[in-house]
């Protein structure tokens, strides 16, 4: 049975957006992005995070520009993505850029290892009964949110392919 999730999970990643090609079909920009969140406030949580970054609470980074990262271990464009999510961490959180990564699988073993894999600093969370996703409605794996200052998402990245991480970075530094 695992083994057909897991299955039905890669096939759905790859039909969902996050097929991981390089040519950028699949993948939706914040310009194209067509997603019910953009220009509302981010659905509030909090959850506890797997990778011993203590609890990240979305109302308590109020003020600062948040960027949600809806991910999954089994999600190929994700291994992609969390390097250069990494490298946008450690640019701009000084400067007032929390990071969060949000994992949807079905059981939090694996989280921990699968961000130090693949260089994950930030936190990593596990939503347990997917009730933030069922808030946020991730289209695809992974979903990236980018929130303003004041808890409004302004643009989301549906799909990851590289230089997307050059779009978000041009999104985070327009709202520090």
């Amino acid at each position: 049975m695992k083994r057909f999730l897991l299955t039905l999970a890669l096939v759905a990643c790859g039909t969902a957006g996050g097929g991981g090609t390089e040519s950028g079909g699949g993948s939706s920009t914040a310009a194209t992005a067509n997603h019910p969140l953009i220009g509302s406030p981010g659905p509030a949580f909090a959850l506890d995070t797997a990778n011993g970054k203590g609890k990240f609470d979305l109302a308590k980074v109020k003020g600062k520009v948040v960027v949600v990262d809806f991910w999954a271990t089994w999600c190929e464009p994700c291994k992609k993505s969390f390097p250069k999510l990494q490298d946008l961490y450690t640019k701009y959180n000084a400067s007032g850029m929390e990071l969060i990564g949000v994992s949807e699988d079905e059981e939090s073993s694996g989280i921990k290892e699968f961000g130090n894999s693949h260089g994950a600093k930030f936190p990593l969370a596990w939503d347990s009964g997917k009730s933030v996703a069922n808030q946020w409605q991730p289209k695809s794996m992974p979903t990236t949110f980018v929130v303003d200052r004041n808890g409004i998402v302004r643009f989301a990245h549906l799909g990851y392919h590289d230089g997307d991480e050059a779009e978000i970075e041009k999104e985070v530094k327009s709202l520090l």
